[in-house]
């Protein structure tokens, strides 16, 4: 069993589990737009903009949207990063 745990910076000291990230979205769309609405109104919106314009939507596996005032193309070239770090260990 591996203990590995990889983390990626989603900018501004916030950092997620990189297990447990579903997908990384745009935020201009209608249907991203109502899944933040929904996910404030249940209280698992997470904003990690620091009061930056929100340039990517990460969706967790437990529910949670989180915010990021960085560019989804930078947060995915991140997430390949561990991912192809990890395969060569494994």
């Amino acid at each position: 069993m591996s203990t590995d745990v990889k983390l990626i910076n989603i900018g501004f000291g916030n950092i997620i589990m990189s297990s447990r990230l579903v997908a990384i979205v745009s935020p201009d769309s209608s249907p991203v737009k109502r899944l933040l609405k929904e996910a404030r109104d249940r209280g698992q919106m997470v904003d990690a903009t620091h009061g930056r314009p929100t340039r990517s939507v990460l969706v967790m596996d437990s529910g949670h949207v989180i915010r990021s005032a960085i560019q989804p193309e930078t947060i995915a070239n991140r997430f390949a990063t561990y991912r192809l770090g990890s395969s060569e260990g494994d």
